[in-house]
């Protein structure tokens, strides 16, 4: 497999030509493809990765770590608090050193206004491919896999109706870095895009301004509303999941009085029968159970959370293996 963008950073999907996520889409079917079909995919045979996160993961975590293995290299995995990082020492030196002993480097950093300027730091300096596994801004492994699940579900992506929707959680202050995403990648499909939250939760002015750029140039649209039911209406996507205030408010407090004012922002069984019969729900994962979703909708007929999820593995595969390989 031709690694077509050796070198090249992953921090962004806005980095990225449409052409070249296309690539990655379709590199990601074929491994899913071999995945499947128990074939060898050592594309990556000797390669080393370094994975450093400065909070928990799951999915990114180990779909990450089992890629690589899956493409004959290996992960280090790296607990930020156990590295000299946490005693000062700098993106910049961190990547000069990691770059000389491997051929990849992968941050998870989603402190607010710290994260992405750590990952741009590093990807200045660093002399192989630096990885966004998720930062204050963007969340490109996340958006890639639902774009992924998206065309395997509904196979056309023009005109698709797509609820971004604000959802009620109290697990702790999530990141903005997956609806931001979204907001930006799927104008760029063609999709209708409908961005629903309470008032205090806005996202940047430059998102939404970028992300009707993007719908106008590729044929969709994005609106943003405050009315929930809006976005659920004759929907054929919805995607209700929390992020927090960061944008208007960037105090680290969980529950506040604006988030306790809009507990009615819940996936419902009543919410979903707005959309359209064949409408399916997404979530980036975890949800908070009770709270974001009932257990009926994640549960049920029209949910493909497992699927999106498991693309994650794929699409991880597919970055890997077209910015990491041997010429």
């Amino acid at each position: 497999m031709k690694p077509l963008f050796k070198g090249k950073h992953f921090i962004t999907l806005e980095d990225w030509k449409k052409a070249e996520i296309d690539k990655l889409l379709d590199v990601s079917a074929e491994l899913k493809r071999k995945f499947l079909a128990n074939e060898v995919t050592d594309y990556l045979k000797n390669k080393t990765s370094f994975l450093m996160f400065f909070e928990q993961s799951t999915r990114t975590r180990n779909s990450m770590e089992a890629g690589i293995a899956q493409l004959g290299g290996h992960a280090n995995f790296l607990d930020t608090s156990t590295m000299q990082i946490a005693h000062g020492e700098t993106g910049t030196d961190t990547a000069i050193i990691l770059s000389s002993y491997g051929h990849a480097i992968a941050c998870r950093n989603c402190f607010w206004k710290i994260g992405n300027k750590f990952l741009r730091e590093m990807a200045l300096h660093a002399t192989v491919p630096v990885m966004n596994l998720q930062c204050d801004l963007y969340h490109p492994m996340q958006g890639l896999a639902d774009l992924m699940t998206i065309k395997e579900v509904k196979k056309e992506t023009k005109r698709l109706k797509v609820g971004i929707i604000w959802a009620y959680a109290t697990s702790h202050k999530k990141p903005i870095s997956v609806p931001l995403t979204q907001s930006l990648l799927f104008p760029r499909y063609g999709m209708d895009v409908v961005l629903a939250h309470p008032k205090g939760y806005e996202l940047p002015d430059w998102v939404i301004e970028k992300a009707k750029e993007n719908a106008q140039e590729n044929g969709g649209t994005f609106i943003v509303t405050h009315d929930q039911d809006e976005a659920y209406r004759d929907a054929d996507i919805v995607i209700p999941k929390n992020w927090g205030s960061w944008a208007s408010n960037e105090s680290d407090e969980v529950i506040d009085e604006i988030l306790e004012a809009n507990r009615h922002w819940k996936c419902t069984e009543e919410k979903m029968a707005l959309a359209k019969a064949d409408v399916n729900y997404m979530h980036a994962l975890p949800a908070d159970r009770g709270n974001e979703v009932e257990d009926s909708v994640i549960d049920g007929e029209h949910s493909i959370v497992y699927q999106e999820a498991e693309n994650r593995l794929h699409t991880a595969k597919a970055v890997m293996a077209m910015t990491m390989g041997d010429k």
